[in-house]
């Protein structure tokens, strides 16, 4: 006789398979009347593998651009004419948050980061909406649209809003540790902030020591934090030659994989590969899936496999 129970999960466990947090998974239940889990006697929510795959279905669709209310509707069938312009949802919200830098109002921009990050995975938010959004403020600052003090405002927020955020993850978090800074010279930290938050949600355990770090500094660091790699980024032309030399001399000194992205990675990819060194894609996703496969191909090299 075949066994008929149908394997269930807790929402923690969930969200630790799919990457979804749990505060967008009831969401997504309670706003769009996706993904109902069967509920126990004290009324913890559980689900089933079906409810899992029907997540990552949600997720590949998200990642087009497509809204969650759009595949809410999709999902439920609705006629086509109620829809939202999907290629929009993040233009909105993009506005949304200039608008609020632009009259310096913390709370309205906290109210626009905290629904979108309530709807949509932390990965998604950033492709989506807070890498085009720092495109469009640095836009502004350069013609001069925008002021030195909105962008003070806004680093500030964004630092603060994603610290508290690296604080509680990091409590949690058992994955490989990664040492994350600015390169010499570069004084903006978005980049790595965004690839901090987007690596914190992939498990890592993040170091970071912030805008215009001196590569000497780093040796002491990796002997002191046990940690797997040195991520470092940067956008500013800061002369390739030079910096792939302190970089190379880095690399004889430390034990582990060194990484850089940002805007300098495919200016300066030739000689960042001649240091020793890996370039990463400026998409922060593809630069995290390739630190992962690096750091699991050095796995099995120590393992002998």
């Amino acid at each position: 006789m075949q066994n008929s129970t149908v394997e269930s999960f807790p929402i923690r466990t969930v969200s630790e398979i799919t990457g979804v947090n749990a505060v967008t998974l009831r969401a997504w239940e309670r706003r769009y009347g996706l993904i109902k889990p069967v509920r126990t006697p004290k009324g913890h929510r559980v689900y089933t593998q079906n409810d899992i795959e029907q997540i990552r279905e949600i997720l590949d669709r998200l990642a087009t651009g497509v809204s969650i209310g759009q595949v809410a509707r999709d999902i439920q069938n609705k006629p086509a004419n109620v829809q939202d312009k999907s290629e929009n949802i993040w233009s909105k919200y993009s506005q949304r948050m200039i608008d609020a830098i632009m009259r310096f109002d913390e709370h309205a921009l906290d109210n626009v980061y905290n629904d979108a990050m309530s709807l949509y995975p932390v990965d998604i938010v950033t492709s989506r909406l807070l890498m085009p959004l720092l495109e469009e403020l640095g836009s502004r600052w350069e013609t001069a649209t925008g002021s030195v003090a909105e962008e003070h405002f806004f680093s500030v927020y964004l630092r603060n809003k994603l610290g508290a955020r690296f604080h509680h993850q990091n409590l949690k978090n058992t994955g490989p540790r990664l040492i994350v800074a600015c390169l010499p010279g570069e004084q903006h930290e978005f980049g790595i902030l965004l690839f901090a938050l987007m690596a914190h949600s992939k498990g890592y355990q993040i170091i970071l020591l912030g805008a215009d770090l001196p590569v000497v500094e780093l040796p002491h660091v990796v002997d002191k934090t046990d940690s797997s790699a040195v991520v470092l980024a940067g956008s500013a032309p800061l002369g390739c030659d030079a910096l792939m030399e302190s970089i190379g001399r880095l690399n004889n000194m430390l034990s582990i994989p060194v990484f850089i992205g940002g805007g300098i990675s495919p200016l300066c990819r030739d000689q960042i590969f001649d240091s020793g060194a890996f370039a990463l894609s400026p998409d922060l996703a593809e630069g995290l899936r390739m630190i992962s496969s690096t750091l699991q191909n050095i796995n099995r090299h120590s393992r002998g496999e």
